[in-house]
């Protein structure tokens, strides 16, 4: 039984290890990414995480796995930065406000990024699983909030994946074109989202505005437990 101890522990060893590595060459195409704009190469990649394209070959299969990994990573900070906007203490349509502006702040931080992730290549797009999980975290919270005030909580999966493709929608638009500020952009997009939500609620019955803070309700919008 000793063996088989010790090899399981290299095992997780040599996994961690593994993980870790492919964390620091994500971080790397991201900051290539950033400098060169979106036709960074895996050669241009590889040499901002000092190695070579061999080494980085044997973390990733190829180019779109790569970029998979980066739009795993773009998900994540999306997700992390709205959540904190939208769960912070305010009233149901501030909250809109500030998740769109932190969504739109984490895409400005990292334009070019964002850019090679909002244009697939190969029949592949990177951001697929990222937005399918922002989604599902869209949906728990939408599902809670319709849940809390006796509405229709089958709407909460279509409106989330409406709203995920609104904004990634937008925010590629808003990337290439900067024909409006950044305030600006949150604001239109804040208003739409905001209306949308709302407006097809009332429809049903429902009014979000009780969600507000301070209406002598608990709010329901929190966050989700870990599955």
């Amino acid at each position: 039984m000793t063996p088989h101890v010790k090899r399981d522990g290299r095992t997780t060893r040599w996994e961690q290890h593994r993980a870790e590595r492919r964390e620091e060459f994500v971080l790397a195409a991201v900051r290539a990414i950033d400098t060169l704009g979106p036709d960074a190469s895996v050669a241009d990649i590889a040499a901002e995480a000092g190695v070579s394209k061999p080494v980085l070959y044997r973390y990733f299969a190829d180019k779109n796995e790569l970029h998979a990994a980066v739009g795993a990573w773009a998900a994540d900070l999306v997700l992390g930065r709205v959540l904190t906007a939208v769960l912070a203490p305010a009233s149901a349509r501030d909250r809109v406000t500030a998740g769109v502006a932190a969504y739109l702040d984490t895409l400005a931080a990292h334009p070019q990024a964002f850019l090679l992730l909002s244009r697939p290549a190969g029949g592949t797009d990177p951001l697929a699983a990222g937005k399918d999980q922002i989604a599902a975290k869209l949906t728990r919270l939408l599902g809670d909030a319709l849940r809390h005030l006796g509405g229709d909580t089958g709407a909460a999966e279509p409106w989330a994946h409406a709203v995920v493709g609104l904004g990634t929608s937008v925010g590629q638009w808003w990337l290439e074109r900067h024909t409006v500020s950044r305030s600006a952009a949150a604001g239109y997009l804040s208003d739409f989202i905001w209306h949308a939500l709302s407006g097809a609620a009332a429809e049903s019955g429902v009014d979000l505005s009780r969600l507000d803070a301070g209406d002598g309700e608990v709010s329901p919008i929190r966050p989700a437990e870990p599955r």
